[in-house]
């Protein structure tokens, strides 16, 4: 086991990473809803960050108890807090944050694609109404997958013998059992192919954008190109987010790296990045949200100012 001076400089990273996620997604929820509040009409987007931003909070929440605890506090975790009920919650918001990401993911693909197949075209002037349904789908999927974990867990005894000992080794574990859970856990592969796909399509459309627009206004071009952009920018850091996120949570379930070692707690900072990386890119991507930012700092200077005087 790490000592608990040794865990500081960890702590230290996820707390950073605990107070930017919280941070970010707090920012996209109140912002939703005040513009819900305001207009008196829940609309897709609105929706869609509500949800990311409520289930990454929840991600958030568990990452930090489950390091936190792990790191000061190893025998208390083990009795009192390990158990179906965190697994559970931990397998419930990490799939329903990615399912909730790659919903975002095909509504900017939806809207800013011009593509004119007819079941494109379909799916783009009903994807408003498609999007509450998709949600309560995606939100259905990761109960399913989540229950599923627990269903195949593998042993309770081999779990405590894990949190006890450091350096036992995967030959001590029920091999079906992990292998049960890993096959499990790779149905988050399906929303990260949506995203590929996603990712494929907005550079295609980014291609076709640019050469359609050439003979046109530049000014027009230059902000209609800026859409695609920040919308690919967006979809490819969550791609690289998600795939730092699924291989260190993959790692974790094999057990490869004992329990509260050095490299374990570093995998616990590569998975905290991802629901408080991607959340920060969703705001900076948006000039709706920067306006905000800066009005927002602008009146914190003026305060401050006034305070001074």
């Amino acid at each position: 086991m790490t000592s608990s001076l040794s865990a500081i400089p960890h702590a230290i990273i996820m707390s950073a990473e605990f107070i930017t996620g919280i941070t970010g997604n707090g920012f996209l929820i109140i912002i939703s809803c005040n513009e819900l509040i305001k207009s008196r009409k829940l609309t897709p987007m609105q929706l869609i960050l509500i949800c990311i931003g409520m289930s990454r909070v929840g991600l958030l929440l568990m990452l930090m108890v489950q390091s936190f605890f792990s790191m000061f506090f190893p025998l208390f975790y083990q009795t009192k807090i390990y158990g179906a009920a965190m697994v559970f919650l931990w397998m419930f918001f990490s799939s329903v944050s990615l399912w909730f990401a790659t919903c975002l993911s095909v509504f900017y693909c939806l809207k800013l694609i011009g593509f004119t197949h007819p079941c494109f075209l379909w799916l783009k002037f009903r994807i408003s109404k498609l999007m509450p349904g998709l949600l309560l789908g995606s939100l259905l999927a990761s109960v399913s997958t989540a229950t599923l974990c627990i269903e195949v867990d593998y042993p309770k005894n081999a779990v405590e013998d894990v949190l006890r000992n450091a350096t036992r080794t995967t030959s001590k574990f029920n091999i079906r059992s992990i292998n049960e859970v890993l096959l499990v856990n790779f149905s988050l592969l399906f929303p990260l192919a949506i995203f590929l796909m996603c990712t494929f399509m907005l550079l295609m459309s980014l291609y076709k954008h640019t050469h359609r627009m050439q003979n046109g206004s530049r000014g027009f071009r230059s902000v209609s190109t800026e859409v695609h952009i920040n919308a690919l920018r967006t979809v490819l850091t969550f791609i690289l987010f998600f795939i730092s996120y699924f291989a260190a949570f993959i790692t974790n379930m094999t057990f490869i790296i004992p329990h509260g070692t050095q490299r374990y707690f570093v995998l616990k900072d590569i998975m905290a990045a991802y629901p408080s990386g991607h959340s920060v890119i969703i705001i900076w991507s948006n000039s709706k949200f920067q306006q905000l930012l800066r009005r927002l700092f602008c009146l914190k200077k003026s305060q401050c100012k006034e305070g001074l005087m």
